[in-house]
Formats: structure tokens, C-alpha cells, sequence
């Protein structure tokens, strides 16, 4: 492969705008299915889970790498559609997306080879009221997880006997027929996203981040897909990193080695540094979103290299660099959201008036009959600042804000924002 090559890019959000830039960057000629109104050379007219179209364009395109996005087309198998031609995916293995698919498997994986997670009990929609019992056994401190892949909203985070009562009911009224879900523990303190590229047996890490997934400003509301999210931690330090390489990642990748999973992609560990050390939460097996939309831009190495190394083996001799300063993303999501229902085709003005050092990405935006750009969707863009430190990168990020609206538009005020923590409730033993 080289890097004057043409890349297929799967996905419609914010996370595959930044992924189509920067690839662009690196030298790819990028097609983007379906894509949106915002990234170049989108064609809407094609279903990423249709795998024999998708196989079609790549072959009328001479795409010889397809880079997957979402979740979706991963879980569905396109890994394992393409094995075996001279199309290269990077992703892994419907096998291995399990991780990210089914949050009871993932959770035994985790038990398997003894990655450091909380504490969890494994039901079935059958027999809900054994979990209503376990959940007030435990005072209602517990989260509940529904098993399969829920764009982020499957999540419920309960601190009380009636806030667990009430997420069991929606999970009910949610999820038809028979399912699987979670009680998990309830663990506290501050959450971090580590991201590499990995070919399951080296990984390489992007730059620390934290995702603000809670609705309103103060980490209230209800959960939705990430409203925002900043590069790098301050207070992830060396004794942190070590001790999540230690305890989370290298179990991790014993792991793939010793089930004989084929898993070249992104593999995302959701963290909560709680006073007793890093416990991880979730697996994603894809690039985070929103923070894809810092981590690519604060990526100064050549992300079309590093994949290309993770295929054919060489990832062990790459290096990461990243660029100075902070970055910081503030959602620019539509009224009404995570509701399944809000009015959109609004259209979005101030596009062309962003601050310097201000990036928009689109999320979920298309073209109307008349050409202007409206919203399509609950995340409608994401503006990410560069800054000297993460202060200034906040204040010009809001600074954006400001210029970009669209009616009913919304954003949390607070993003990158968080008390810093206080290091010894972080410390690892």
C-alpha cells in the first residue's frame, strides 16, 4: 500500500469527517459511504451494511483499504465478508467486536484474563425481577447496561433503590422481546478514553482524552452519544498510564493473543481511575466519538501510516507524535435530544465565520432542496479549538459556539470544564 492510495471511509458522523480529514491529509484519496453534507466525496445512495455494494464501489473505485467507523458494519461482520480478497479492512473480526457488541461477553472476557473492572451480575429480560432484587440489595448504587449495541444510550447510571427501579422499567419499554443486560458495581471517580491502533498484539496510543457523555451542564441528565470531549488528561500521569498498561491493556491483549481473535483496528478502553486504581468500564472496537474529534487533530503522525502498519505487521516500529498544546470538541446537538423524536431541517448558519484555529465537523447535517446545509440528525456538528494549553483552547472553542446556530441548537456549557480531581483519589497503589 501507499499513501497515495484510495480509501473507502464507512460512516455519517463528525468522527468520519475528522477520519476523512486526516486521512486526506496524509495523502488518501477518501470515498466516504453514506457520508453528509460536510465531508467531501460523500455518496449517500450507499448502505455501509451492504456489504456486496460497498464491495462494488471498492472494486469500480481501485479502493484496496476500506476503514470502518461505526460500530454497525464491524458487529455485522464486514471484517470477515472481505477475508481472503485484496481488499484490506481495518477493523476487527465480527468475533472480536463482541467486545463491543455484547457488554455480558465483553464482561467475561474481562473475568477471563483477568483485566481490573468492576464487580457484575448477568440477567435476562425473563427474569427481571431477580435483578430488581440485586439492585436493592445494593442500595440502587449500580449501573445498568443493556448487552447489545445502543448508540451509547443502552447505559443507565443509578444512585439510588428508584433511579434503578427506573432504568430497569426503561429498559423494559425500550427493548422488546427477549435481551440480555448487566448490574455492574458502581464505581467512582474521573473517566478517562484510551485509544490505540492494535493488531492484537502491539498497541499504539493516541493521546489521552475524557468524554463528557451526560446531557446537561454538572454531569446531569441522561446519557446520549458524547456532547463534547478534550486531548489530553492533565492528570493522567506516568503512574496512571503505567498502571492501566499493567492492569487493563497488556490482560487485554493476552487476551486476543490466547483466543486467536484477527483484530486489526481501534480498540478504545473506557477508564474510571477510582481510588483502589484503574478499573475499565467498556470496550469500543472503533475510534470514540466525540473524541475522535480531538484525538485526530492533535495527531501530528501519519494515521494512513500507522493503519497500513497495523495490516501488514510492522506496527511494533511505529512511533506516535502528537502536536502541542490542547485540543477541546463542544457538540452542537439539536433540541430534544437523545429523545428518539425532535424536529430537524433547520438550517445552520455562521459555518463561514468560525474563529482561526476552530475545525467543524459534521455530525449529522445534509443538503436540502435548495442547496443549504440543515440539520439531519441529534449531534448536528462538533467545533474543535487548538490551543497553547487547554484555557485557551476552551475559551476559543465556546468562542465558536457563539457563531454557529441553528434553531433549537444546544450545547453543555461545560466541557473541559470538570473540577481537576484531586491526585490521590487517582493514585495507583
Amino acid at each position: 500500500m501507499t499513501n497515495s492510495q484510495n480509501v473507502l471511509l464507512l460512516g455519517s458522523g463528525a468522527r468520519e469527517h475528522a477520519l476523512a480529514e486526516k486521512l486526506t491529509r496524509d495523502g488518501a484519496m477518501v470515498h466516504v459511504l453514506p457520508g453528509n453534507a460536510g465531508i467531501p466525496n460523500s455518496y449517500p445512495e450507499v448502505n455501509p451494511l451492504d456489504f456486496e455494494a460497498v464491495k462494488a464501489f471498492a472494486q469500480a473505485h481501485n479502493a484496496k483499504l476500506i476503514v470502518v467507523g461505526p460500530e454497525a458494519p464491524l458487529a455485522a461482520g464486514i471484517t470477515d465478508f472481505f477475508a481472503g480478497s485484496d481488499i484490506k479492512v481495518f477493523g476487527p473480526t465480527r468475533s472480536a467486536a463482541r467486545l463491543e457488541s455484547s457488554k455480558v461477553w465483553s464482561k467475561e472476557f474481562m473475568r477471563r484474563h483477568g483485566v481490573a473492572t468492576a464487580k457484575a451480575w448477568s440477567f435476562r429480560s425473563d427474569n427481571i425481577a431477580a435483578a430488581r432484587a440485586k439492585a436493592a440489595e445494593l442500595g440502587g448504587h449500580v449501573v445498568v447496561k443493556y448487552d447489545g449495541l445502543a448508540a451509547g444510550k443502552g447505559v443507565y447510571v443509578c444512585s439510588s433503590p428508584e433511579e434503578a427501579e427506573a432504568a430497569l422499567d426503561d429498559l423494559q419499554t425500550n427493548y422488546s422481546g427477549w435481551f440480555s443486560f448487566l448490574l455492574e458495581e458502581k464505581l467512582t471517580g474521573p473517566e478517562i478514553s484510551i485509544i490505540g491502533l492494535t493488531d492484537g498484539r502491539e498497541i499504539k496510543m493516541l493521546a489521552t482524552s475524557q468524554d463528557h457523555k451526560q446531557l446537561l451542564a454538572g454531569d446531569q441528565g441522561p446519557n446520549t452519544g458524547g456532547m463534547g470531549a478534550y486531548c489530553p488528561v492533565p492528570f493522567a500521569n506516568d503512574n496512571v498510564l503505567a498502571a492501566i498498561r499493567r492492569d487493563i491493556v497488556d490482560p487485554t491483549l493476552r487476551g486476543l493473543q490466547n483466543e486467536q481473535f484477527a483484530f486489526h483496528g481501534f480498540l478504545y478502553f473506557g477508564i474510571m481511575l477510582t481510588p483502589s486504581g484503574p478499573k475499565l468500564l467498556e470496550y469500543n472496537v472503533r475510534l470514540g466519538d466525540p473524541e475522535a474529534e480531538v484525538l485526530l487533530p492533535a495527531l501530528d503522525s501519519s494515521l494512513l501510516t500507522l493503519i497500513e502498519a497495523t495490516l501488514n505487521g510492522t506496527l511494533a516500529q511505529q512511533g506516535v507524535r502528537q502536536r502541542p498544546g490542547a485540543f477541546v470538541g463542544v457538540v452542537l446537538a439539536s433540541g430534544g435530544y437523545p429523545a428518539q423524536k425532535f424536529p430537524t431541517g433547520f438550517p445552520i448558519s455562521g459555518l463561514d465565520n468560525l474563529p482561526a484555529g476552530v475545525r467543524a465537523y459534521h455530525g449529522a447535517t445534509k443538503r436540502d432542496e435548495a442547496g443549504q446545509i440543515v440539520t439531519n440528525g441529534g449531534r448536528v456538528l462538533v467545533l474543535t479549538a487548538h490551543g497553547n494549553d487547554l484555557e485557551a483552547a476552551t475559551a476559543r472553542a465556546y468562542e465558536a459556539c457563539g457563531k454557529v446556530t441553528f434553531q433549537d441548537a444546544y450545547f453543555r456549557p461545560d466541557i473541559a470544564q470538570r473540577p481537576a480531581p484531586v491526585l490521590a483519589a487517582s493514585a495507583v497503589n
